[in-house]
């Protein structure tokens, strides 16, 4: 009886053991807009700590939009990337500082050809410390650049996920786009 109940014992720590290890592991997620979808979605899942994104459409005012809809310029969605990345390995600041890199903030409404108000640059925050990070990252980036920052931080709507053809696109079709990460 007492074997039983050292086993039982045993398997309820190694259950317990097993939840605070998943619980220590809490993804979060945030949201970039840095012109084309694509070419932000394949720097980011370059960055350690960064384990999975999906490319979509956020901040306009139309429901469940697809991609036909968005270039028609009707809808007010930014083409975006939603990051889910492990907190314990690369911080929300390290990825604005990534973020900041990887486009031209300075651009209003377009990054290398793509030209429309999708392909705008925007940091939409989930919550008040997101907003507050992006906000005090900015002035250090604006260093890099002569042009003004353009970059708009707004509070996240709905993120609609774009088609699936989107998602992964140079990993499944090669290339890499226009997007770099400048020093």
């Amino acid at each position: 009886m007492k074997t039983m109940a050292c086993l039982a014992g045993a398997v309820a720590l190694a259950v317990c053991a097993g939840a605070a290890d998943r619980q220590e592991a809490k993804m979060e997620k945030a949201i970039f807009a840095g012109g084309c979808f694509w070419g932000v979605e394949a720097l980011f899942q370059e960055l350690d700590g960064v384990v999975d994104t999906t490319c979509g459409y956020t901040g306009g005012h139309t429901a469940n939009p697809t991609y036909r809809e968005v270039c028609g310029h009707g809808t007010g969605h930014a083409e975006a990337v939603e990051v889910v990345y492990d907190p314990a390995r690369v911080s929300y600041e390290e990825l604005l500082l990534y973020f900041w890199r990887l486009h031209d903030p300075t651009s209003v409404n377009r990054q290398g050809p793509d030209v429309g108000d999708q392909y705008r640059s925007a940091i939409f925050y989930l919550n008040d410390g997101q907003k507050e990070a992006a906000e005090k990252t900015m002035p250090e980036a604006q260093k890099r650049w002569q042009k003004p920052i353009v970059t708009e931080v707004v509070q996240a709507t709905t993120f609609y996920p774009a088609e699936e053809y989107h998602q992964d696109y140079f990993k499944k079709h090669g290339g890499h786009g226009c997007h770099y990460l400048r020093d």
